[in-house]
C-alpha cells in the first residue's frame, strides 16, 4: 500500500512529502529514471571550496549539477537537509576487503628454496600476477561497517607478499553489483612481507627484500631486452602494470626512506603507507617527494602510576604517544601530500575519533577533508571519478548535521553511486535546552533534556515542581502537566520545523478549555555552552605544548640533525699519536674544517676554541673492524650466498648503542653480515654520527667489504635444524669454489661486450675476484682459514682479513705469507665447541709474525669498552702499549684501507680524535670528548645536562599521560623490554602483520 501512495506522491509531484514519509523506498534510488535533488544544505564540494544553500542534483548515480541556483527537473525527488553538512565520502586506499582468505602453506622441516610456480618468476614472494578482481567476493557486512565509517569507495587488493599484484576499486554499493567494479586494476601494491603462499626461504629479511626488488628492476628490464629465454608470466604482469600507480606499504620511516631510494634508483615514484613515525625525520621525508597514506592507529597513554614500572619505558616509546597524532600536520606544513587509512585499527569508526586528535593538534581541516577524499582519489588515478562533489563525478556523499572535525559530528548518511544509506534522521530537530515557558500571563521555567535520543523535561514555578511528560516525533512536541496539590493538567502541543528560539503552540487545559503558550529559548544557555567548550578547549593539549622532535627522537638526541663542525685548539694534550711519531708530550693539535690542521707546541688559537687538554690524553678515534650496532636487519640466510644484500640498506641511525659507543671512544665501525650463510653480505662502514641520517653515517668513497663465514653457523650446527646445503666443512668449501667459479663466467660474458642480464649478486663477486671488493671473513678453526687461503689463491686474490679467528696463532705464519690480517676478540674462549681451542695469547701470537691484528667487538656493549680490550693484549703476550692501542685504532683503519683518512693522530688526516681523562689502556680512563670530523658528539659535561633534560622532559609526559588516564582515556600497560644486541647469529622477524 505504501508504495502505490508513494508512487502516487511522484507522479503528482508531491516529492518532498515521498521522500520524508517513505524515506527508504527504492524508487529514490538512483538506478531509477528520476532525478533526486538534495536541497538547502552546506556543500563542501571539495577541502577547498563551499557553498552555502546549494542544491545537489544526482540522477544514475552520478552528479548531475551542484550550485546555488540549480534548476530541478519534472518528476525530482526532493531531498531537503536545511543546514546540513555534505562531504564528499572517503576513500580507502589500503584494504583487503572483501578479498578471500589466502590459503597459507603448511610449513615442513624442509623449507623450499626454489620456486614452486612454473613458468614464474624464481622467488614466489615475488606475485605481481596476483588480481584483486580475482579474489574478491563482496562482503555486505563489512561494507557497512565502511559506509557507517564515511566511506564510499575502497581500493582492495591481496595482502600478501612481497611484489603483491594489482587492486581493485570498489564502490561500496550493496544493490548495483555491476557497477560496483569502479577499476579493476587500479594500482600495483608492494611490501616487505613475505608470502603465506610459499615455503621458499628467500628473502629472511628487511635487505633480503631490498636486494631483491633491485634484481627484479634488473630482471624486468633483461626481459623488456630479450635477455631472459624463458617466458615469465609474473615479469609479463609486472612490465603490463608499470605505468599503474605504484603503492609500498612499510612499517616505519626507515622502510620508507629505504623503499624510496630504490624506487630513484630505477626512476619510479612510489606513493608510500607509512609507519606513522615520519616526523622522526621530516625533512628526509619530505626529500622523497613522495605521497604518504598514514595510518591513525596512534599509540595509548601508558599507565604509568607505578613508578618503579615507568623505568622501563623508554622516552621513545614515550614521546612517540605525544608526537603521533601531529605527524599528519608536520608532514603537511613540509608540503608532503597526505592521506589517511584505516590500516591497524580495529574498527573503521575510530578513523574520524582518532584523527581528531590530529585536529585538535593543529591539522588544518581542509588537508584533513582532502586527506581523505582527493588526495587518495589522485593518488589511484580515480580522481575522474570521486574525491569531490563535481559534475559527472559519482554521487558518493555523506550527509552530517555539524561540520566535520567537530566534537558532535555524527554521519546521518551515505550515499554510495547515488544508493542511499540512512543511519541518522537528517530532519531531527535538536529541542533540547532551557526556556522560559508563558501560559497566560504565568512563567514557567522549562529545561528539555535529550539521551540517546530521547526527551525529557523539567518544569518549575519559582519553588515548584510540575510532574511533566515530553514527547517530540515527527516534529511534534507534546508536554504534558500536572500537580499532586490540584490534580489539574495541561497539555501542550505545537508543531516545530526548525531549531527554535521560540515555540508557540496551544495548551488544552482539564476542563478542555484551550489557550496558548510560547516558550522562549534563554540566550545565555548557548554561551553557557560555549564557556564549556572554551574550557575544554583550553584543557586540550596543543601542538605549542609538545616536546620538540629531537635527532634521533629518543633519550640523548640532538636538537638538530647535523652538528656544525668547530674550529678546536687541544693544549698541552700528551697525544698519542697512533703513528710513526709515537706519544708527544705537552703537545698542541689543531681542529680546522673537519680535519687535523696543525700538530705542534705553542699554536696559536687565533678564533679557535682553546680547549685545556693539560694531563690529559688525546688519540685516534677507535675503530671497530667488527660489530653490528646500527642495523635493523643482521642475516638475509635465505640462501647459502647473500653476496647482493647489502648492510647499507639497513643502516638504522637511531640505535642509541651509536651514542653509547662514542662515549667509549669509538668513532668507526664496519656493519657487518651474519653469519647465516657461507657468502654473507655487502658491509656498511660508517661513522658514529649520532643525529644524523643513515647515508650521513656511511663513509663517503667507502671501501667495498663483504662478510664470509666458516665453521658451525654456516652448516647451522646450532640454529635447531639442518636445512640447507652446506650442512658440513667440506660443503662450506664447495659453495666458495662454485660461486666464484659462476662469477668467472659472468665476467667473461660481460667483457664480451655482448648484452647481459645484470646480476647484482655475481657483480659482487666478480668484484672480489677483481680485488676491487674485500672479504672479512667469520672464521674459528685452523683448516678452515687454510682452506679459505687456498680457495682464494687458487682464484688469484686474497682474503683481506679472517675476523673472530680464535685459532690464528695456530696459522699466523701462513697468514702472513697470504697476506691476510686477524681482527680477533682479546679473551673470549670456550663458548662453542669450535672455539675450545682458543687461547687469550692469540693477538699477541699473530702480530709477532707480521700479521695484521685487531681487536674487535662484535658486540654492543664490549664495543664501549675496546679500549681495555686492547689493554689485555699487554696482559696476555707482553705487547707493548703502543701496538695494543694501534690494535683498535691504526690497525683496524690499515684492515678497512682507511689509513689514509683516520686511525691515527696526523695532519691531513680527519679529525675523528678522543680526549681521555687518562691513559686510555687504564680501566680508569674516560672519554671527555669524542669528535668526528670536527663536531663533538660526545661531551662529558653536556651528557650530565641532557641526564637532567631527559629526566624533565620524561616528567612532562608522565603527567600528561597521568592526566589522560584521570580523563578516562585507554591506557596500555608498560612492558619491561631490554635492548636487543645483535650478533652474528641474530635473525630477522619478519611478520604478517597488515595480512
Amino acid at each position: 500500500m505504501k508504495q502505490y501512495i508513494f508512487m502516487f506522491c511522484v507522479l503528482f509531484g508531491i516529492t518532498s512529502f515521498a521522500q520524508d514519509y517513505f524515506p527508504d523506498s527504492k524508487a529514490v534510488k538512483s538506478e531509477t529514471s528520476n532525478y533526486v535533488a538534495i536541497t538547502s544544505a552546506v556543500i563542501h564540494v571539495n577541502a577547498q571550496k563551499t557553498l552555502k544553500n546549494a542544491t545537489l542534483l544526482i540522477k544514475d548515480g552520478k552528479i548531475v549539477e551542484v550550485g546555488r541556483s540549480v534548476k530541478l527537473p519534472e518528476n525530482t525527488i526532493v531531498v531537503d537537509a536545511p543546514g546540513k553538512h555534505i562531504y564528499p565520502s572517503f576513500i580507502e586506499t589500503y584494504s583487503d576487503f572483501g578479498i578471500k582468505k589466502i590459503q597459507s602453506v603448511k610449513r615442513k622441516s624442509q623449507p623450499q628454496y626454489d620456486a614452486n610456480r612454473s613458468g614464474y618468476y624464481w622467488n614466489d614472494h615475488v606475485r605481481p600476477d596476483q588480481e584483486a578482481k580475482s579474489h574478491f567476493e563482496y562482503d555486505q557486512k563489512k561494507a557497512d561497517k565502511l559506509r557507517k565509517a564515511g566511506f564510499g569507495v575502497v581500493n582492495t587488493h591481496i595482502a600478501d607478499g612481497f611484489v603483491r599484484g594489482t587492486s581493485a576499486l570498489v564502490a561500496l554499493n550493496d544493490e548495483t553489483s555491476h557497477s560496483r567494479l569502479l577499476n579493476e586494476k587500479s594500482a600495483q601494491y608492494f611490501a616487505f612481507d613475505r608470502s603465506q603462499q610459499t615455503q621458499q626461504a628467500y628473502p629472511s629479511s628487511t635487505m633480503g627484500f631490498t636486494a631483491l626488488l633491485r634484481q627484479f628492476y634488473h630482471d624486468t628490464d633483461a626481459y623488456k631486452n630479450g635477455l631472459i629465454e624463458d617466458k615469465d608470466l609474473a615479469i609479463e604482469a609486472f612490465v603490463s602494470q608499470e605505468n599503474l600507480p605504484q603503492v609500498f606499504s612499510v612499517e616505519n620511516y626507515l622502510n620508507a626512506l629505504r623503499a624510496d631510494k630504490i624506487g630513484d634508483q630505477f626512476g619510479v615514484q612510489y606513493a608510500i603507507i607509512g609507519g606513522g613515525d615520519e616526523y622522526k625525520r621530516i625533512d628526509e621525508i619530505a626529500a622523497t617527494q613522495a605521497a604518504f597514506i598514514l595510518p591513525v592507529n596512534y599509540p595509548k597513554a601508558y599507565d604509568v602510576e607505578d613508578p618503579y614500572l615507568r623505568d622501563y619505558l623508554s622516552l621513545s616509546d614515550m614521546k612517540d604517544w605525544q608526537l603521533a597524532p601531529a605527524n599528519a600536520q608536520m608532514l603537511s606544513e613540509k608540503g608532503v601530500d597526505i592521506a589517511f587509512t584505516t590500516r591497524d585499527l580495529k574498527s573503521p569508526d575510530m578513523l574520524l575519533k582518532n584523527l581528531q586528535k590530529s585536529v585538535d593538534l593543529g591539522l588544518d581541516k581542509s588537508v584533513a577533508l582532502a586527506a581523505l577524499t582527493s588526495v587518495p582519489a589522485k593518488l589511484i588515478n580515480a580522481d575522474q571519478h570521486v574525491g569531490t562533489l563535481e559534475k559527472g563525478k559519482l554521487a558518493n556523499f555523506i550527509i552530517s548535521e555539524n561540520e566535520l572535525f567537530t566534537d558532535n559530528f555524527e554521519i546521518a548518511e551515505n550515499w554510495v553511486q547515488g544508493e542511499r544509506h540512512r543511519y541518522k534522521d537528517i530532519h531531527k530537530i535538536d529541542i533540547a535546552g532551557q526556556y522560559k515557558l508563558t501560559i497566560n500571563d504565568e512563567a514557567f521555567d522549562l529545561k528539555i533534556k535529550e539521551k540517546s535520543g530521547k526527551y525529557s523535561a523539567e518544569v518549575k514555578q519559582k519553588d515548584f515542581k510540575y510532574a511533566a511528560k515530553l514527547s517530540f516525533e515527527n516534529q511534534w512536541l507534546r508536554l504534558i502537566l500536572s500537580s499532586k496539590e490540584d490534580k489539574n493538567y495541561k497539555v501542550l502541543s505545537a508543531k516545530i520545523d526548525e531549531v527554535p528560539s521560540l515555540i508557540k503552540g496551544k495548551v488544552t487545559l482539564e476542563n478542555g478549555n484551550t489557550t496558548t503558550f510560547t516558550a522562549q529559548r534563554l540566550q545565555n544557555v548557548q554561551e553557557e555552552k560555549s564557556d564549556k567548550k572554551d574550557k575544554k578547549e583550553k584543557e586540550q593539549l596543543k601542538f605549542e605544548d609538545l616536546l620538540s622532535v629531537s635527532y634521533p627522537n629518543t633519550a640523548y638526541g640532538f636538537k638538530e640533525p647535523k652538528q656544525e663542525a668547530k674550529k678546536i685548539l687541544f693544549k698541552n694534550a700528551t697525544v698519542i699519536t697512533g703513528a710513526e711519531k709515537g706519544t708527544l708530550e705537552q703537545t698542541d693539535v689543531l681542529i680546522k674544517n673537519g680535519k687535523i690542521s696543525k700538530i705542534g707546541q705553542n699554536l696559536r688559537s687565533g678564533n679557535a676554541k682553546v680547549i685545556d687538554a693539560t694531563g690529559k690524553f688525546l688519540t685516534a678515534g677507535i675503530i671497530d673492524e667488527h660489530s653490528h650496532i646500527a642495523l635493523s636487519s643482521v642475516n638475509e640466510g635465505g640462501h647459502n650466498s647473500s653476496a647482493e644484500v647489502k648492510m647499507e640498506d639497513v643502516v638504522n641511525p637511531d640505535d642509541i648503542s651509536i651514542y653509547r659507543s662514542l662515549a667509549g671512544g669509538v668513532t668507526s665501525a664496519q656493519l657487518l653480515h651474519g653469519s647465516a650463510n657461507p657468502i654473507g653480505g655487502r658491509s656498511a662502514i660508517i661513522k658514529l654520527k649520532w643525529g644524523e641520517s643513515a647515508d650521513e653515517l656511511i663513509y663517503d668513497n667507502s671501501p667495498k667489504f663483504i662478510k664470509f663465514a666458516l665453521g658451525e653457523n654456516v652448516k647451522q650446527s646450532n640454529w635447531g635444524g639442518r636445512s640447507r646445503f652446506p650442512q658440513s666443512r667440506m660443503g662450506v668449501e664447495q659453495v666458495f669454489r662454485d660461486y666464484f667459479t659462476r662469477a668467472q663466467a659472468y665476467g667473461e660474458r660481460k667483457a664480451s661486450g655482448k648484452p647481459y642480464r645484470k646480476d647484482e649478486e655475481m657483480e659482487t663477486l666478480l668484484e672480489i675476484l677483481n680485488q676491487e671488493r674485500f672479504i672479512s671473513c667469520h672464521s674459528y678453526v685452523q683448516s678452515e682459514i687454510n682452506m679459505l687461503m687456498k680457495v682464494a689463491e687458487d682464484f688469484d686474490f686474497n682474503v683481506n682479513t679472517f675476523t673472530h679467528i680464535l685459532e690464528g696463532y695456530k696459522v699466523a705464519d701462513k697468514m702472513q705469507e697470504h697476506g691476510a690480517g686477524g681482527s680477533t676478540f682479546a679473551d673470549w674462549w670456550a663458548y662453542k665447541y669450535e672455539v675450545n681451542d682458543a687461547i687469550p695469547h692469540n693477538a699477541a701470537i699473530m702480530h709477532n709474525q707480521g700479521v695484521t691484528v685487531a681487536i674487535n667487538s662484535d658486540d654492543g656493549e664490549m664495543i664501549r669498552r675496546l679500549n681495555q680490550e686492547a689493554a689485555k693484549t699487554m696482559k696476555y703476550g707482553g705487547v707493548s702499549e703502543e701496538d695494543a692501542w694501534k690494535f683498535v685504532t691504526a690497525n683496524p683503519a690499515k684492515l678497512l684501507h682507511l689509513e689514509d683518512r683516520v686511525g691515527t693522530v696526523e695532519e691531513g688526516k680527519d679529525a675523528d680524535v678522543v680526549l681521555w681523562n687518562a691513559h686510555p689502556l687504564s680501566v680508569y680512563a674516560k672519554p671527555i670528548q669524542t669528535l668526528i670530523e670536527g663536531v663533538v658528539y660526545f661531551d662529558l659535561e653536556k651528557d650530565k645536562k641532557m641526564r637532567q633534560e631527559i629526566k624533565k622532559e620524561r616528567q612532562v609526559l608522565i603527567n600528561q599521560m597521568m592526566a589522560a588516564k584521570n580523563k578516562g582515556m585507554e591506557t596500555q600497560p608498560i612492558k619491561k623490554e631490554e635492548k636487543e644486541f645483535l650478533h652474528c647469529d641474530s635473525l630477522d622477524h619478519i611478520n604478517h602483520k597488515h595480512n
